[in-house]
């Protein structure tokens, strides 16, 4: 699971280690020799004989554990009964964003693709809109875009998770068959990690899982001084080449962050390695996600491959700043040590997913279409309150393609093409001169759930403003040099969920920079107008964006969905996540424009709008 805040900014930061203190939960265990079954349904304890064959027979892939939970997490003890009740004005609602009905939702946990069937486990509060009495809820796809819902998959029901369920990752082992490994909380609040397996291979959607019951697996112990509050969120595991199976599970020492590697020849009995996988003092290192990109092209590779034709991923969700950052390097799988290339940068100085509200996040390899594809927590900019009246919390973003940009320095996202099949009423714009200080509306389109792809000529690159070399950090020039601050070259870009009069828009813009020898792109969200509700987070993010303008065309694309802006730069080198709640420029009074408050001319070369239909999400 993941640690994180509600709110940034002027908010205080509520820290939740997605463990519950306590829990009221329906548990069903079986008998303390045989195993646990997994079931939304406690009574149907007689179907436990039926299933020890396979439940052995799968525990040749399975070891011990027992871990200490720091008291940092806010829990709402006095909201945690609360049932939430959906009011009918659902404004801030996303179109084809995934969110259950009703209730707090974080992390994507164990997504994966299994006999063409894609799954998402996802952290869940069945009983209302705050964190707490955490599941993993279950949904199914056969495209990423439609889901359909199932019964909780994993609750507590162990000693050894009795006080949560945590994040955790997928794996699928030899023969095609599916295990999750996860982070449980003990009854002495200590963290561990535990095994869950498919009751029914025959069964497609997975709708009943089974824990091992040598949970737990991995524990920390006097012996290894493993810190037992910080100890999780295990990833998908890969072979090595002496076909050993490693998993990598987040935790710290003080400050510095570790990613903590565990070996097994079964999947059951584990054992750690000396050395951790890699570490860097950059805080507690939540939702670590390690895999491989090839170094030519777009496509996936299976987790375990390792070669001179890939490069290696090292991504870790920062507890300290709630930002999911990464590095590029190398993996010796001999000495199982990763080592990022020179000249990569740790933490939040370095490289993000996403510059904007975007946290938790877990890749799969789709073997089906041969793709990585990266998921990720959209969390909360409002105030509990409000959280609490509208019935329910978080998001999570639209799938996307990742894969490594030809430079072989960053990555590169996309939203899965699928999303595609929700475009509808279609116009376009080409060779349209926005002249410094003007907009236009870009109508014809519903411009609270949209798709928009738009490229931007331009010229005169001498009249761009100068740099200046204390200008080092994207977010705090985006915050000064905001959508109305007149530029030269920019800002330009669009307004989205704006209403008529723009007392309430948000902007997402570019500015072009005379830097040293080469000309910097800024790209920006800037949330600051979103809402007359001065209650939200309306921080402005921004980035760098490595391009060349001088011999490409700049290329801007956001999904508009209510309440989510979700925005790629450069064909997906930056990518911004805006979350807004406005209160003038919702569903059918929302609009959108393109605009260049800067003082010479930009021209869009040509975009494209769609109005999105509505996704069947749960």
């Amino acid at each position: 699971m993941t640690a994180f805040s509600f709110r940034f900014s002027r908010y205080i930061s509520l820290h939740f280690h997605h463990y519950p203190a306590n829990y009221a939960f329906f548990v069903s265990p079986i008998n303390e020799s045989c195993q646990l079954l997994i079931h939304p349904n406690p009574t149907l304890q007689n179907m436990a004989n039926s299933n020890v064959a396979f439940f052995f027979f799968f525990a040749l892939l399975i070891g011990h554990g027992i871990v200490e939970l720091e008291a940092s997490h806010h829990v709402y003890k006095h909201l945690l009964g609360l049932l939430s009740s959906a009011p009918a004005n659902q404004p801030y609602r996303t179109g084809y964003h995934f969110q259950p009905p009703k209730n707090w939702i974080n992390d994507p946990n164990g997504v994966m693709i299994y006999k063409g069937v894609y799954h998402l486990f996802y952290q869940y509060n069945p009983k209302g809109a705050v964190w707490g009495n955490i599941v993993w809820a279950h949904s199914t796809s056969n495209d990423l875009v439609n889901w359909t819902p199932h019964e909780p998959a994993i609750f507590p029901s162990q000693p050894s998770d009795i006080n949560g369920c945590w994040s955790g990752s997928a794996t699928i082992l030899p023969g095609g068959k599916p295990a999750i490994l996860y982070t449980g909380i003990d009854p002495l609040n200590r963290q561990v990690q535990n095994l869950a397996i498919p009751k029914n291979l025959s069964d497609p959607y997975l709708r009943e899982w089974v824990k091992s019951t040598k949970n737990p697996l991995m524990q920390p112990t006097a012996q290894n001084q493993i810190n037992s509050s910080s100890f999780r969120d295990p990833t998908t595991a890969w072979l090595g080449p002496d076909n050993k199976w490693r998993v990598v599970i987040g935790s710290k020492v003080d400050q510095l962050g570790l990613a903590i590697l565990y070996k097994s020849k079964d999947f059951v009995n584990w054992y750690q390695s000396k050395t951790p996988l890699h570490s860097a003092n950059t805080g507690m290192w939540e939702c670590p996600d390690f895999y491989p990109v090839p170094i030519h092209g777009q496509s996936g590779v299976d987790t375990s491959l390792n070669g001179p034709y890939v490069k290696h991923v090292l991504k870790v969700s920062l507890d300290n700043t709630r930002h999911d950052c990464y590095t590029i390097g190398s993996y010796d799988n001999v000495k199982d040590v990763y080592k990022p290339d020179e000249g990569s940068v740790e933490g939040d100085s370095g490289l993000r997913y996403d510059y904007g509200k975007y946290y938790a996040s877990k890749t799969f390899f789709d073997d089906f279409k041969n793709r990585r594809i990266l998921t990720g927590w959209i969390n909360e900019s409002s105030s509990v309150a409000d959280d609490i009246k509208k019935g329910w919390s978080g998001v999570h973003a639209i799938p996307r393609k990742i894969w490594l940009a030809r430079s072989g320095k960053q990555l590169v996202q996309w939203p899965v093409t699928e999303i595609e099949k929700l475009r509808t009423n279609h116009i376009s714009l080409a060779n349209k001169l926005l002249k410094g200080g003007s907009v236009i509306e870009i109508s014809g389109v519903t411009a609270a759930q949209a798709d928009v792809e738009v490229s931007f000529e331009i010229k005169d690159f001498e009249k761009a403003e100068v740099l200046e070399p204390s200008w080092t950090n994207p977010q705090l020039l985006c915050s000064r040099k905001g959508a109305l601050v007149k530029g030269s070259l920019g800002p330009f870009g669009l307004l989205v969920l704006a209403s008529e009069g723009l007392k309430e828009r948000t902007a997402v813009f570019f500015r072009i920079f005379k830097g040293h020898n080469k000309y910097m792109v800024l790209m920006c969200g800037d949330q600051s107008r979103s809402s007359l509700n001065q209650d939200n987070d309306m921080t402005t993010y921004g980035a760098f964006l490595d391009v060349d303008i001088r011999h490409h065309k700049l290329s801007l694309r956001s999904l508009i969905d209510h309440s989510i802006v979700e925005s790629f730069g450069g064909g997906g080198k930056v990518c911004i996540t805006s979350r807004v709640y406005p209160t003038l420029a919702i569903n059918k009074a929302a609009r959108l424009y393109a605009f260049n408050y800067g003082s010479q001319s930009i021209k869009i070369s040509k975009l494209n709008a769609w109005s999105m239909k509505t996704a069947k999400i749960n």
